[in-house]
């Protein structure tokens, strides 16, 4: 292990044993959903010190994300993510700079969007990522990007009235058409249907991200007034619905992915939140009385003790299975940052020979 890997190694365990807390600055802000509404489901009221998420922003202000396995890079989900963000503040604080930042990234998104040959709108990965049990290869697409862009430009419509972004929300809702093996980002399992965050991965996946995808199709069902999309949305909560024991550890704390460990406190939160949200859009008691129970507030000593010593063994356990420190650049095709303008080509030709072969094509190959 070079020195590098070392330091990152320690942080992270350093993070995760000293810095583990049961409270994460996340609320829920009850005005987002309507038509008229500028809001958005969440609000991270406060920086949490101990999260140190390693940005760097270009000369025009838009954020990138580093890893230890792409380098630096531009990541269409974080930058709606920031985006959202930023309209967030501008309601809350009427400050013109979080409105003019906001914009900034509504313009890097359009700019860098790639319209298929089906008239699907999509912001592909460009970058090769081992995930676990699957290495995704670029160009790679995610229902969580997708959703949380769709977000984005839903209220970036909403503010400046512009006509191509309501033609470009048009065509986002297409990939929530297809099968992740054609192109698309649905996965039907058990008989009923996910939206995949990461293609490869099993029914049902990352909790998070499929959630943040159904809130994208919501809003933009909302917004287009379309019972297509609705039934899009539908379609998805009902897969939450048939597959919450999955994530469900012991009615107390959620399991990330597939049960691969439990979660962070921070993804806890997010995960918590989002499907107290979804219980109140779609009235479902189930998504409301679980969001209740794994409020980390109503945990006693001995579970808060529970869940920290089982964190910490599953995640490392997880590590040891996956032996995620052998993992670099390197064997990650060093990063194999694919140019925008070249994704195109390379999702058309891959999706003419999954289509041809009759076989998967997510882009992903499991280890």
């Amino acid at each position: 292990m070079t020195p590098a890997k070392l330091s990152i190694a320690c942080r992270s365990l350093y993070e995760e044993i000293f810095e583990f807390r049961f409270h994460y600055p996340l609320q829920v802000v009850p005005e987002a959903g309507s038509k008229d509404s500028l809001h958005y489901y969440l609000h991270k009221y406060r920086k949490q010190p101990p999260y140190r998420t390693p940005i760097h922003f270009d000369d025009e202000g838009i954020p990138r994300v580093w890893n230890r396995l792409t380098g630096t890079i531009y990541r269409p989900g974080y930058i709606a993510l920031y985006a959202i963000g930023n309209v967030n503040l501008y309601l809350r604080e009427n400050d013109p700079s979080y409105l003019e930042k906001f914009l900034k990234q509504i313009d890097w998104l359009e700019r860098n969007v790639i319209i298929r040959d089906d008239d699907a709108a999509i912001w592909p990965h460009t970058f090769n990522m081992r995930d676990g049990a699957v290495h995704h290869k670029a160009p790679w697409l995610s229902a969580n990007v997708q959703g949380l862009i769709i977000s984005a430009l839903v209220r970036a419509w909403r503010i400046t009235r512009r006509p191509q972004l309501r033609e470009l929300l048009a065509k986002t809702s297409k990939v929530f058409e297809l099968d992740e093996r054609y192109g698309g980002v649905r996965v039907e399992a058990e008989g009923h249907i996910v939206y995949t965050e990461a293609p490869g991965l099993p029914a049902p996946g990352i909790m998070d991200g499929f959630m943040r995808s159904l809130l994208g199709l919501n809003d933009l069902a909302v917004e287009m007034d379309d019972a297509r999309i609705r039934q899009l949305f539908w379609d998805g909560v009902e897969g939450l619905e048939h597959f919450l024991p999955r994530w469900d550890y012991r009615g107390k704390w959620s399991w990330y992915s597939n049960r691969e460990y439990l979660s962070p406190p921070s993804y806890h939160w997010v995960s918590f939140t989002l499907l107290d949200v979804l219980g109140r859009l779609t009235n479902n008691t189930r998504f409301s009385e679980l969001a209740a129970a794994w409020n980390p507030e109503r945990l006693s000593i001995a579970d808060r003790l529970e869940i920290y010593g089982n964190f910490l063994w599953t995640k490392n356990h997880s590590r040891w299975r996956y032996r995620t420190w052998r993992s670099d650049r390197e064997s990650s095709d060093a990063a194999c940052v694919v140019p925008a303008v070249a994704a195109k080509e390379l999702l058309r030709s891959r999706q003419q020979k999954n289509f041809g072969e009759g076989r998967q094509g997510s882009g992903c190959v499991a280890r």
